[in-house]
């Protein structure tokens, strides 16, 4: 069988800087200069370990809409944290926007969601809640 390996999630947005410096503000997530195949200079950033390719669009680009449990593809991405009330609080006063508030959704694990830029849902998921 091929052994798969992951590369990278690729993202969208007029503003790939600004997006970028969301998630080093964040997250922590590391910004790194890039240049596309075709030569064109792009943002990135290596969060997680994963890293996100933010390639530019135009201003007059539509931002896909995610209706409420109706929508085809992908949802979000997920973060793994411990102390997950801690991390939503430092979020919180760095100014996230939270769809989600800290629940427990089964005994020993909590979760969370922040609107990311561009409608993009980052679930924080805490596993070790005792």
């Amino acid at each position: 069988m091929t052994e798969f390996r992951y590369d990278h999630v690729h993202l969208r947005s007029p503003d790939p800087d600004a997006t970028a410096a969301w998630y080093a503000k964040m997250f922590g997530a590391e910004v790194i200069r890039s240049v596309m195949s075709n030569g064109i200079e792009r943002t990135d950033i290596r969060l997680a370990g994963v890293n996100h390719f933010i390639a530019k669009v135009p201003d007059s680009a539509e931002l896909a809409q995610k209706p409420e449990n109706g929508f085809v593809g992908l949802d979000h991405i997920g973060l793994r944290v411990n102390n997950i009330d801690d991390v939503c609080a430092e979020l919180r006063a760095k100014g996230a926007e939270f769809t989600t508030e800290p629940k427990t959704i089964r005994p020993g694990v909590r979760i969370a969601f922040v609107r990311g830029p561009q409608n993009v849902l980052i679930e924080l998921l805490d596993r070790d809640v005792i």
